[in-house]
């Protein structure tokens, strides 16, 4: 008799403690349900040229799920990001040179004045001269070579810089970054050499913005049919190879890279940081 009232017991509590890690798990689960619920977060994205950037898919994406936009974007692109902007919610906009240490410093005063602080910046920039995006690598002249890494390096640095002070704890930094960073692709030459110090760059400031919890991190897309793509010399074979060689058998489009960066700025991501992560089908994994 004693005995199974003991088991009664015994059942009693493993039951009562099943239920209780039961619920526990089910409370976890509300939280990761609303995972992707920015409403009240704000971002500045740099880098929005036409429908077509990377960085518009971003910003879409970020905007569709409850965040506040700022758009950084040089005067040539003026027309293409006011009219795009017609689709977010009520976003700030301004011309940002990456090149001008003083317009990117006005961007970010506007940027404190009209849109106070911010949980993510999104650096989707990039350029070098069409000369030296074909032929041999060591053709780019010197010139050539400083303002590639102007714009799509150290521009990184160059924004965190004058921003970190406004961005709040526990915040997202993303770059966009390309497999020729770390593999010597045909035509993509100085692109590949500033995208390796882009890499770099974001493990560094991942070190230095560590202890306010903000992440730094890097997306390597694969080819996607971009304004700066069409560029590069032989891009369309570079996608046809891509969609051959992919574990996937297919190209990426830029949703597949906003819907990563989504996930970035979430707190789904609150303890990634200093990677370089790959949205390419598969594509870089392949050894055949």
């Amino acid at each position: 008799m004693m005995s199974k009232m003991m088991n009664k017991v015994k059942k009693w509590a493993y039951d009562k403690q099943f239920y209780k890690e039961a619920e526990k798990r089910r409370e976890e689960g509300k939280k990761m349900d609303v995972g992707f619920d920015l409403k009240g977060k704000k971002a500045v994205v740099f880098g929005i040229a036409s429908e077509k950037s990377i960085g518009w898919a971003i910003a879409k994406t970020l905007n569709d799920n409850g965040c506040k936009i700022a758009v950084g974007y040089q005067e040539r692109a003026g027309d293409y990001v006011k009219e795009l902007a017609k689709e977010l919610d009520d976003p700030v906009l301004e011309v940002c040179d990456m090149m001008n240490d003083e317009l990117i410093e006005s961007f970010f005063k506007r940027i404190e004045k009209e849109f106070g602080k911010f949980d993510y910046l999104i650096h989707s920039v990039a350029f070098a001269k069409k000369d030296f995006l074909q032929g041999k690598f060591y053709e780019v002249n010197r010139k050539g070579y400083n303002t590639a890494q102007e714009v799509s390096a150290f521009s990184l640095a160059a924004i965190v810089k004058a921003s970190n002070h406004l961005m709040n704890e526990e915040g997202s930094i993303i770059a966009m970054t390309y497999l020729g960073s770390v593999m010597a692709m045909p035509n993509y030459n100085v692109m590949g050499v500033c995208k390796a110090a882009l890499e770099s760059s974001v493990r560094y400031v991942a070190m230095d913005l560590g202890e306010r919890g903000i992440r730094v991190n890097g997306i390597s897309a694969g080819p996607i049919a971009t304004l700066a793509a069409s560029g590069i010399s032989g891009f369309s074979e570079m996608l046809s190879h891509a969609e051959e060689k992919a574990l996937l058998k297919r190209n990426i489009e830029q949703k597949d890279v906003a819907n990563l960066a989504l996930f970035l700025c979430s707190d789904l991501s609150r303890n990634i940081t200093g990677q370089i992560l790959y949205v390419d089908a598969g594509y870089c994994v392949n050894g055949m």
